[in-house]
């Protein structure tokens, strides 16, 4: 018997095909019994298809009116993994316009509510362009993005840096702007109504965000840029690394590549600096490297430092 992914997959396209299905034949040409069957009919449900059921002795399945979509099945956890990994894939150039072309697609066919809460997530997000999709917790981040993108003020449960719960037993009270990924890392750019100032708040460490139905009009982020405000407050802790380094190509040409990921700012014509902060030093070694243009290393960490005699080390073997 097929796993229960490629086995709710037949099941959609079986369905598709716009017939009555009996529950007996259905069931025989999934190889699985009856109460297998049903499990299978919800989960596609719990994913947005809507199947139409009848019981008894000529009991089946059909899809419902204007229920024909591509047989695309994948879960929540799924469906913004692949959001994320295709938009932060979409950097301008020939695989950018691809990425674009394929993230539109997996769009079209995602189930209705998965394809809402992905938007979200794409309409408030700011991306980085190098990297892996961050790893986060679905729900709350399709909870946090609705909320951004409804301009909702929300409360959630935070904990601190230490480990520790931040703020009393209600948690934060916040009125969500922007997300923000930096490395590995996403970030909601808030107004903290408890603390009447502006926020930055690691995903990975809110909980139980919940919607108040209480709407904001937005605020301007200070400096404008939400990127560039969560950077700067990442700067000078012990978990942000710097790196300052000369690029030899024009800024126009650099500005596109590097995106937030990095700030560039022109040198001269043919020469610009790039500034970036991090959290593992791959990440600055792997900008430059696909900066694809001849660079030199004006002030780094020293982690980063020896990351790359590491890298240069272990590349110089490979290639012997």
């Amino acid at each position: 018997m097929a796993n229960t992914s490629s086995r709710t997959l037949r099941l959609l396209s079986l369905l598709q095909t716009h017939r009555f299905w009996p529950g007996t034949e259905l069931a025989g040409r999934l190889e699985v019994s009856e109460r297998t069957l049903r499990r299978d009919v919800d989960r596609l449900r719990e994913l947005g298809y809507p199947v139409r059921s009848s019981r008894g002795v000529d009991g089946g399945y059909q899809l419902e009116a204007g229920g024909s979509m591509p047989p695309l099945v994948v879960d929540e956890q799924e469906a913004i993994a692949l959001v994320v990994a295709l938009g932060s894939s979409s950097a301008p150039g020939e695989l950018g316009d691809a990425t674009l072309s394929a993230l539109s697609k997996v769009m079209q066919v995602l189930p209705a509510k998965l394809r809402r809460r992905a938007e979200a997530i794409r309409a408030v997000t700011v991306d980085s362009p190098f990297g892996t999709a961050p790893e986060v917790d679905a729900s709350v981040l399709a909870g946090v993005a609705a909320a951004t993108r409804d301009h909702e003020r929300i409360r959630f449960s935070y904990t601190a840096r230490g480990g520790q719960a931040a703020g009393d037993t209600i948690g934060r009270y916040a009125e969500p702007h922007h997300l923000v990924t930096v490395g590995t890392r996403w970030y909601l750019v808030a107004y903290d109504l408890d603390r009447l100032d502006w926020r930055s708040f690691r995903v990975d460490r809110m909980s139980e965000p919940v919607g108040t139905r209480s709407l904001f009009r937005p605020r301007e982020v200070p400096g404008g840029d939400p990127a560039a405000y969560v950077r700067s407050g990442l700067n000078g802790r012990d978990e942000s690394l710097t790196l300052t380094a000369l690029l030899h190509a024009p800024a126009q040409e650099m500005g596109p590549r590097w995106g937030r990921y990095g700030e560039i700012s022109a040198v001269d014509d043919h020469t610009c600096r790039v500034r970036m902060e991090v959290r593992h030093p791959g990440w600055a070694i792997f900008g430059l490297g696909m900066s694809g243009v001849p660079f030199e290393i004006e002030q780094a960490s020293p982690q980063i430092h020896e990351a790359m005699a590491d890298w240069a080390q272990r590349f110089a073997v490979a290639t012997r």
